[in-house]
Order: C-alpha cells, then structure tokens, then sequence
C-alpha cells in the first residue's frame, strides 16, 4: 500500500489566527462558549437538586400530585398543562429553525412570518410560567395538614364551595344575621393557619377579622382523602403507586382533616421557609431553577424582539446575510434543551 504524506504546518500559520475552526464567525463562537458556560451552571443547579431530594428525608412531592391543574378547569389534570408549556416551547424551536433556514434563502418575509410565531410561543409560555407560579404560592384549598398521631398529610379531593359566612355574635363591623360573601377561602384560609376555626365539618364556626363568630355555610367536601408524606403513630407513609394506602373519608379522613384545621395545623401554598407539596428545600429548588429558567426565556424573548425588530428594518438583509438571526437561534434552542431537562428532573421523575 502506497502510504500518505502528512503535510507540516508550520507555527506561524497554526497559531497566527486569521483562521476559523469549522468556518464559524467570531460571533457564533463566543456564543458556544456563553452557551456551554451556562449548561454548566443549569448542570450544577441539577445536580444539587438530584444530590438534595435523594439525602432528604421524607417524601419527596410527585410531578402528577402538585401540578395538576388548569387554568378555568380547576384540578383534576395531571401535568396536563407542564405538558401543553413544554409542547409550545418545542414547537417555538422549530420555528426559529425555520427562520434560519429562510435566512440562509434571503427570504425576508419567511424569517420576519417564522420569528414572530417564536416570539409569541415565548410569550405563551413566560405567561404560562407565570401562572404556574402563581398557583403553586397560592397553593390548594386543602392545604397540608399535621394530623393528630404527628402524620402530616396532603389532600385529595373536590374542595366544597363555600357560599356565605353567617354571623352568629357580632362584632365591630358585623351584626348578627349579616351574611359575609367577599373574600370567602382567603378568609377561611387565614383564619385556619391562625387556629380560628372551631367544631366539625358540619357544623363550623369562624372568628373573623372584627372579631364577630360566623358559621360557615360551605357544600360538603367529596372524595377526601389524605397522602401520608411523613409517618406518624397511627398512620405510614402512602404509596404513589398504590392509592389504597391513602386515608378515605370512610375512614375518618375527613374528621382527621378538620380536627387539624381547627388547631391551626396546616400550610397553604408556597414560599421559600416553607410549601404544602413537601420539603422546603423543593420549594426552594423550584423557585430558583424555574425562575433562573424563566430568566433565560424572558432574556431570549426580548433579544428575538431586538433581532425582529432588525429584520423588519431590513438592516440584515442589507448585510447579505442573517447571521444575527441565526446566534439567537443557538440561545434560543438552548433555552429549549434546557426546559426538556427541568421538565424531566422536576415534573416526570
């Protein structure tokens, strides 16, 4: 066989620049190196998250239990709506793919028609962020509950409607008969956290805020149940793959629950001390990762509105090229990949 020359190169034309590896241009090499700096820090924010819900004691939340909500259809839908973000998201990818590709043809019209459609799907999925967030600080009408045997439960259920408050011994601004109907959860809300609720689920009475008693007229509570995160003396932990460890209104769930409301043994929603769905260190991962997230998908949006707003204008056209377009499509698709693997860690495993 006839062998092959290697041709030397010698320093000055191996070191001396000028040249570029891949034909990239200076601008789409600063941003891989952005890009892969900021996969190592999403990376460690992972890890650390990984490496703290597998030391953690206790049950750690499930994806289809704490998101299961949709906007104007109550619960009931489990990570229906995590999965209609992420769909959106993708589907903003392969627009911005498709832009590029217009760019390459000097198609004006298809790269200012594909970014647009990216930016909306941007915005549909900050506002959906938004939303979300909104709904886990607030968190559900039940709330979570220290039972009596020191179990601490969430709960389950359709939570009844409540229709009025009625006073029964007035106070500063409330006479007797007066029927309270503004506000009604927030109230009943703060005033279980507080220890102002008193009696059973049938007949409960409520201290409002000017110090009147008010009984509650609310519907009846259906399909209550109780998950056990944390064991107590009476109750064990309750299995995500098998609902008949959870505790049912047949049971005693429902005198369970509201012994603990009335002795103020309950958290609602979500903050960074503390959150009904688990540990507070999941509430302050979620915080954090979502939000640094949301961060890079708000930063993303507002840089595609600059570059749409260049395309409009013609100015890369004029160019001869829309490299511009292009290096926010890199950002862009990693803010993508990104969210695949948030979805993954946070809401499927």
């Amino acid at each position: 066989m006839a062998g092959h020359a290697t041709k030397e190169i010698d320093s000055a034309t191996l070191w001396g620049g000028k040249g570029s590896p891949f034909s990239a241009s200076y601008g789409k090499l600063m941003m891989w190196f952005f890009l892969v700096s900021d996969a190592l820090t999403f990376g460690g924010l992972l890890v650390a998250y990984g490496y703290t819900r597998y030391s953690t004691q206790g049950t750690w939340p499930i994806g289809e239990e704490t998101f299961e909500a949709l906007p104007f259809l109550g619960n009931g839908y489990p990570l229906a709506y995590v999965a209609l973000m992420t769909f959106i998201l993708i589907v903003s990818s392969v627009t911005m793919v498709l832009a590029v590709e217009a760019g390459h043809r000097m198609d004006k019209k298809g790269v200012i028609k594909w970014m647009l459609a990216t930016i909306i799907g941007g915005f549909f999925f900050l506002g959906s962020q938004a939303w979300e967030w909104s709904h886990f600080i607030h968190g559900t009408p039940f709330g979570k509950v220290t039972l009596n045997d020191g179990s601490v439960a969430v709960v389950k259920g359709d939570f009844g409607a409540i229709e009025n408050f009625e006073v029964i011994e007035a106070g500063h601004h409330h006479a007797v008969g007066d029927l309270v109907t503004e506000d009604l959860l927030h109230e009943f809300q703060h005033a279980a956290q507080a220890g102002h609720l008193h009696g059973t689920a049938d007949n409960l009475t409520i201290h409002l805020h000017d110090g009147s008693v008010a009984k509650v007229n609310k519907a009846a509570d259906e399909n209550l149940q109780l998950i056990i995160k944390e064991a107590g003396t009476k109750h064990a932990i309750s299995s995500a793959a098998d609902e008949s460890t959870r505790v049912t209104a047949e049971e005693g769930a429902v005198a369970e629950y509201y012994e603990a409301l009335t002795k103020g043994a309950v958290i609602y929603g979500a903050n960074m001390t503390q959150n009904e769905y688990g540990p507070d260190q999941y509430g302050q991962f979620f915080f954090f990762i979502t939000g640094f997230h949301g961060f890079h998908v708000f930063s993303g949006v507002i840089i595609n509105i600059i570059i749409f707003l260049g395309v409009l204008r013609g100015i890369y056209h004029q160019r001869g090229h829309y490299e511009m377009v292009e290096k926010t499509g890199l950002y862009w698709h990693f803010v993508d990949l990104v969210w695949v693997f948030v979805f993954t860690f946070f809401y499927l495993i």
